[in-house]
C-alpha cells in the first residue's frame, strides 16, 4: 500500500459520491471518484486504487457485476458495497461475490470510515 491510501468511490448519484469523497479527503485519504463502473475499471487499469466503495444500483454495469470484474482482475483490491435497497440481500450478494463489507444507504459515515480503515489494513 502507498503512503497515502487511495480510495475509489463509485456511485452514479453525484451528491452521494461527492459527499463521501469530501469526508474521506478530510480524513487524509487520496480519493478518486467514478460515476459508473466503466470509469472505475479505467481507474483500476492505472493501478491507483487500494479500496473501492461502490454502489450496487447503477445503470449499465451494476455494482455486483462490476465487483465480479474487479475481483477477477484485481483480487487484492478490497471492495465495500453500498446498497440503497431496504433489505440486506444486495449487500450479502456482494459479500458472496468477494466484497470486503457492505453499508446500507444512507450509511453512517463513521461506520463507513471504520470499514475503509479495516479494508486498507486487510489490503496491505
Amino acid at each position: 500500500m502507498r503512503s497515502k491510501a487511495r480510495v475509489l468511490v463509485v456511485d452514479d448519484e453525484d451528491d452521494v459520491r461527492q459527499g463521501i469523497c469530501q469526508r474521506l479527503g478530510r480524513r487524509g485519504l487520496k480519493v478518486l471518484e467514478a460515476g459508473d463502473c466503466h470509469t472505475a475499471l479505467a481507474e483500476l487499469e492505472r493501478g491507483l486504487v487500494d479500496v473501492i466503495i461502490m454502489d450496487v444500483g447503477m445503470p449499465g454495469l451494476d455494482g455486483i457485476a462490476c465487483l465480479a470484474r474487479v475481483k477477477e482482475r484485481w483480487p487484492k483490491v478490497e471492495v465495500i458495497i453500498l446498497t440503497g435497497h431496504a433489505s440486506i440481500d444486495m449487500g450479502l450478494a456482494g459479500m458472496k461475490g468477494g466484497a470486503f463489507d457492505y453499508c446500507l444507504k444512507p450509511c453512517d459515515f463513521s461506520d463507513l470510515y471504520e470499514k475503509v480503515q479495516l479494508a486498507l489494513r486487510h489490503a496491505a
